[in-house]
C-alpha cells in the first residue's frame, strides 16, 4: 500500500536487502529476483529460503535499497539501521506502534530528512537517504563483552546479563549430570557452560535459532565437548538419544506471550531423550507447563527454587504421547 500510494519508493535496479521479516512478513509487492532476505533467525530464515528467496545472515555488501522491519530491541534496531545505512542507499523503515516506530522516527529525523510517513493498522513506514556514515555511532559490534566477561549480542534474549531463571537452574542442577546432555534454546550458552562444570557429560549439545546468540555462545563455551546447532529446538533431531535435556524455553514469538512454544519445546525434548532420560526445565511459575509436561513424561518432580520460577524435573518420556501431540 506505500508503494502504491508512491509514500516510498524502489530504485528501478539493483538489489533490496530485507533486514530481519518474519516469516509472516508480506514481500509480494517486492521484485523477487531482487530481493536477499538478512535473516538469522533459524525457523524464519529457512521459510523464506523454501520460498525461493535468496537468504543469507549477513548483510550484502551493496544495495540499491534496504528495508528494516523493526525489531523490538531498540539497541538491535538501531544497529540495523546503521548497517543497512553503510551502503548508502535508500532506506526504508516499517515498523509497528508497539515496536517502537514512533521513537525511530524522531531519532532519525533529528538525522536527515525522511519522507512522510505511510500509516495503516498502528504501523508506519517511511524512508529517507543516507550518507554512509549517518548512523555510524549506531553501529555495535556482531558481539559485546558485558562486565561480567559474557559474551552477548544485541537484540539477543537476556543481552544484559545472565537470565534468572537460567541461573536458577543451572543451581538446582545436581553435581553429576552422566552423559550426553542437550540445551535446547541455549542462547549465548550460560546453561551450557554450567551444565560442562558437571561430572559425567560426555558431550553438550547447544540448540540455538538466533545466529548471534550461537555465536555469542561459540566464545563463551570453549569446552572441547560442546557442539553447536543453528537449529529450531523444537523440530532439531539427532542420531542418538540424549541422557539429559535443559531448557528455559522461550514463551513469546512475539509480543504476546505464547505458551505453545514451551510446549513444544517440552515436547521435543521428550522426543530427544533416552528412555530413562530427564528433562530439567525453569519457567515462570505462571505459564501453564503441566498439561504438556503431563503428556510428555511419566514422572514430574519439583526441585527448590526462587519463589517466582518452578524447576522441574521429568523423566520417563511418553514418546507415542509425544508423537500424538504433534499430530
Amino acid at each position: 500500500m506505500a508503494l502504491h500510494s508512491g509514500s516510498v519508493e524502489l530504485p528501478q535496479t539493483g538489489q533490496i536487502a530485507v533486514f530481519r521479516p518474519r516469516a509472516t512478513a508480506d514481500l509480494s509487492a517486492l521484485p523477487r529476483d531482487r530481493v536477499e532476505i538478512v535473516q538469522g533467525n533459524r525457523p524464519d530464515h529457512d521459510v523464506w529460503l523454501d520460498r525461493g528467496y535468496a537468504t543469507s545472515v549477513v548483510a550484502p555488501r551493496d544495495h540499491a535499497a534496504a528495508i528494516v522491519m523493526l525489531p523490538r530491541a531498540k539497541a538491535e534496531a538501531r544497529a540495523l539501521i546503521a548497517e543497512a545505512s553503510a551502503s548508502g542507499g535508500v532506506i526504508i523503515v516499517d515498523g509497528q506502534k508497539t515496536d517502537g516506530i514512533d521513537s525511530i522516527l524522531r531519532e532519525i529525523r533529528q538525522r536527515v530528512a525522511v519522507s512522510a510517513p505511510f500509516s495503516k493498522a498502528h504501523g508506519k513506514i517511511f524512508q529517507f537517504m543516507p550518507s554512509p556514515d549517518t548512523f555510524a555511532d549506531w553501529g555495535l559490534p556482531p558481539v559485546t563483552r558485558l562486565d561480567s566477561g559474557w559474551m552477548t549480542a544485541p537484540g539477543m534474549f537476556s543481552a544484559d546479563g545472565p537470565d534468572p531463571a537460567s541461573v536458577a537452574l543451572a543451581a538446582a542442577l545436581p553435581p553429576k549430570l552422566s552423559g550426553r546432555v542437550a540445551d535446547l534454546g541455549a542462547g549465548w550458552g550460560y546453561l551450557a557452560f554450567h551444565v560442562l562444570e558437571r561430572r559425567g557429560v560426555t558431550e553438550c549439545a547447544l540448540v540455538e535459532a538466533e545466529h548471534a546468540a550461537l555465536e555469542a555462545a561459540r566464545l563463551n563455551v570453549s569446552d572441547d565437548r560442546a557442539r553447536f546447532h543453528w537449529a529450531d529446538a523444537t523440530r532439531w533431531s539427532d542420531p542418538e538419544p540424549f541422557d539429559h535435556v535443559v531448557m528455559n524455553p522461550p514463551f513469546h514469538s512475539s509480543r504476546a506471550a505464547d505458551p505453545a512454544l514451551g510446549g513444544s519445546f517440552i515436547a521435543a525434548a521428550a522426543r530427544l531423550l533416552s528412555p530413562h532420560g530427564t528433562l530439567w526445565l525453569v519457567a515462570n511459575r505462571h505459564l501453564p507447563y503441566e498439561a504438556p509436561l503431563n503428556a510428555a513424561f511419566r514422572e514430574l518432580r519439583e526441585l527448590d527454587g526462587p519463589p517466582g520460577f518452578k524447576i522441574i524435573a521429568a523423566r520417563r518420556p511418553q514418546k507415542k504421547a509425544t508423537a500424538s501431540a504433534r499430530r
